[in-house]
């Protein structure tokens, strides 16, 4: 697999098959491709949030892929026009030859649409993707101790930590997160895309190792990628 960072929380895994997480790119400053240009099979969305939810329903349309997403905001989805695949915390769904599931995150999960109304999309997940090699991509999460049985159930191959502080965990606390998910590789993402989001990688990757983080932390730039 490969999971390649478009900046902000969104990924484009590249496995069994091809899966956009979190595909914020219209109006996100660090973007480095289009909507129109991604291609994919399947989408998932952590939360409601327009920094996750993003593109999400343009990409599905346009990809004729479904949106895999709690119930709210695939109810949502579909009203849109796109295909989805409704679930919630600790469920699962297969889709092509991957495997979704969503699990806890702690945080919010408001949407405004365009009228500038703000709407109750459910809460706020993780997800856990495997399609080939197996990838938790927390959302935007604090810190919570359940993130050990995330790592001793689902064994991720790499954990997608957020670490911009203000909105979720910040470098300290994403560092004790790596540590207790225990996967062999992780990325921090959702920092620095604006100001408000200052989170250092490089003061995220010392916490990891101060709090027995064994495994590799990687520092990407938006459009790099990561080989499993």
């Amino acid at each position: 697999m490969r999971a390649r960072w478009l900046s902000h929380s969104a990924w484009l895994l590249e496995g069994d098959d091809r899966v956009v997480i979190d595909p914020f790119l219209t109006g996100n400053p660090k973007a480095v491709m289009e909507a129109s240009q991604v291609q994919c099979d399947i989408v998932v969305v952590t939360h409601g949030h327009n920094d996750h939810f993003g593109d999400a329903v343009e990409i599905a349309k346009a990809n004729g892929a479904p949106i895999c997403a709690i119930h709210e905001i695939a109810v949502h989805a579909e009203s849109e026009g796109a295909k989805t695949e409704p679930m919630n915390k600790g469920g699962s769904v297969r889709v092509g030859r991957t495997t979704v599931r969503l699990v806890e995150a702690v945080h919010s999960g408001d949407w405004v649409d365009g009228a500038g109304v703000m709407r109750t999309f459910g809460t706020a997940c993780g997800a856990v993707v495997t399609s080939g090699k197996t990838v938790y991509h927390a959302g935007d999460t604090a810190l919570f101790s359940d993130m050990r049985l995330i790592g001793e159930l689902y064994k991720p191959d790499l954990a997608l930590l957020p670490i911009g502080d203000r909105y979720t965990m910040g470098p300290q606390d994403a560092g004790l997160a790596a540590a207790l998910v225990g996967a062999p590789l992780t990325v921090p993402m959702h920092y620095q895309t604006w100001p408000a989001i200052p989170g250092d990688p490089r003061e995220f990757a010392a916490a990891a190792k101060a709090r027995g983080y064994t495994g590799k932390v990687r520092i990407l730039k938006p459009g790099d990628a990561v080989d499993l």
